[in-house]
């Protein structure tokens, strides 16, 4: 497994716990880190982790727009999690589109139900047909 491939599943680990239990994942993430709960995350993890803390209403805006026929609140919260930092890695990382898109698969292969990955990429694959031009709009 790569370096950041890891970090995306310390960062996932972040913030779906953070959905679970309420609260800002940059929040949980210093809360673990200042009771020794967490082992340091590298800083790819931890830039993953306050992007889509930053950026929380813009990527569930576009996650709930092109999740056709799905909210975000009756998805499993594995994928939306997942979704949630690969939404961020398009559009602020400068990691390629398939790239991101296969890791985010993978991890839902690994983690979520039987029928996240085509889910996961699916939608996905609509963000980053769009990604470019996001990129360039204001937040």
């Amino acid at each position: 497994m790569s370096a950041r491939s890891k970090a995306r599943k310390r960062a996932l680990d972040v913030v779906f716990a953070a959905d679970a239990r309420n609260v800002d994942p940059v929040t949980l993430l210093t809360e673990r880190e200042e009771t020794g709960e967490l082992t340091p995350m590298g800083e790819y993890a931890e830039q993953i982790v306050r992007g889509v803390a930053t950026h929380y209403q813009r990527i569930d805006g576009l996650l709930a727009e092109h999740s056709q026929g799905w909210e975000l609140h009756r998805m499993p919260a594995v994928d939306l999690a997942v979704l949630r930092i690969a939404a961020w890695e398009l559009l602020y990382s400068d990691v390629p589109g398939p790239v991101i898109v296969d890791e985010a698969v993978e991890l839902a292969k690994s983690l979520s139900t039987d029928n996240s990955p085509r889910f996961v990429n699916g939608v996905l694959g609509r963000l980053m047909g769009i990604a470019g031009k996001l990129r360039t709009a204001p937040n």
